[in-house]
């Protein structure tokens, strides 16, 4: 497998870590904390990382992989490969063009990015930085419908095919909001966020009180009704883990589900997202697609998350390690790596096309630790 280099005077990247290890040297240390940061005593954070070494491959060998492709169909849009950008915030503190840039790394791979309302650029100046690109909008409902309504069609006019909601952050905290040590202005501006009467100091007391009044907390199965009503656009919620609200999910008429634990930054204690997958794939029974991130740290793991019924696989943090060593090539040298490695997963998989993943592919380390393959295996 080819490596990527991040930067031409530096030695290739062979692994994500590399690009970890760069960013956290060129970030600001307040900026490099808040990226990194988990909830509590950073469990959930730690587990979406174990939890992909706890299942293990079993690959088909024989198998005619002399040609890989790992396209791959998402909401309707063709992608290079089952790998896309989830929303997070605040883009411009690992890079002047912040989400801007992060859109043409992602377009320049031809995968998909979720755009936060949390973005520091308007949803036009993303929109026209990369025209081409595959982008969703993760909006953040407002207590009045009028302006609501406002967002849903500004993304409709800019090309945004999708509508994401984060349904796992029922409180906002926008009086002690953790990036609120973080000095520059510039990253804390929220052109999707804000309208005509916003204070104009974004990090005084009083924005923070604007964003607490104006943003609709909690959101509940209600919106999301009401949201199917009032657009054609395609609507994933994201931050479910459990099979019950996966079918309440279906019932309300989503078209996919993104299984997630918000990188280990809510709730913590909570299952790692890929041991929480094959629950809600079960669940959704085909009725959605189903999605995962958290944890997601090499083409291994994506390969682990899709036999397990992932039909695509999202990844935060290291978009903006890449962002930060390199703006928009720095996140297309992290989006090819992905590919990179997948493909070649895939071939030492025995899988030809991402249709040829399937469930027999993984199992879980229990069955053999447990001896569950021996017939003198005792019971449990």
């Amino acid at each position: 497998m080819s490596s990527v280099s991040c930067c031409a005077s530096r030695a290739p990247f062979s692994r994500l870590e590399d690009f970890e290890s760069l960013a956290e040297k060129r970030l600001p240390s307040d900026v490099w904390e808040y990226y990194s940061f988990p909830s509590c005593s950073g469990f959930t954070l730690q587990e979406n990382k174990r939890a992909f070494q706890r299942y293990r491959l079993l690959p088909r060998v024989l198998r005619d992989v002399s040609g890989v492709d790992t396209a791959a169909t998402v909401l309707g849009s063709r992608l290079d490969m089952p790998v896309a950008i989830s929303p997070t915030a605040h883009h411009s503190l690992a890079h002047p063009d912040g989400e801007k840039a992060t859109a043409k790394g992602a377009a320049s791979a031809n995968t998909a990015f979720v755009v936060s309302s949390f973005a520091n650029y308007s949803l036009e100046d993303i929109a026209q930085s990369a025209p081409q690109g595959v982008r969703w909008f993760y909006l953040i409902p407002q207590n009045d419908p009028a302006r609501t309504e406002e967002l849903l069609r500004r993304a409709e006019s800019a090309g945004y095919t999708a509508i994401w909601l984060t349904v796992d952050l029922p409180r906002f905290g926008f009086q002690n909001r953790r990036d609120s040590r973080i000095e520059s202005a510039e990253g804390k501006r929220f052109p999707n966020l804000t309208f005509d009467n916003a204070p104009s100091d974004v990090r005084s007391s009083e924005f923070s009180a604007y964003l607490n009044d104006s943003v609709k907390q909690p959101i509940t199965w209600d919106d999301v009704v009401w949201l199917r009503k009032n657009t054609q656009l395609k609507i994933v919620l994201k931050g479910i883990l459990s099979a019950e609200d996966a079918k309440e999910a279906v019932k309300v008429g989503v078209d996919g589900i993104c299984v997630s634990n918000h990188g280990g930054r809510q709730l913590d204690g909570v299952p790692a997202s890929i041991d929480a997958l094959p629950d809600v794939v079960r669940a959704v029974a085909g009725k959605a697609e189903v999605y995962v991130d958290g944890g997601v740290r090499s083409g291994a793991d994506v390969l682990k998350a899709l036999a397990l019924g992932a039909r695509c696989v999202f990844v935060g943090r290291p978009v903006l390690w890449g962002l930060a060593c390199d703006g928009a090539e720095g996140v297309h040298q992290v989006l090819q790596l992905l590919k990179e490695q997948l493909n070649l997963a895939m071939a030492q998989a025995g899988c030809s096309r991402v249709s040829d993943i399937k469930p027999s592919l993984v199992v879980h380390e229990s069955y053999y630790l447990r001896g569950h393959h021996c017939s003198d295996s005792h019971p449990h």
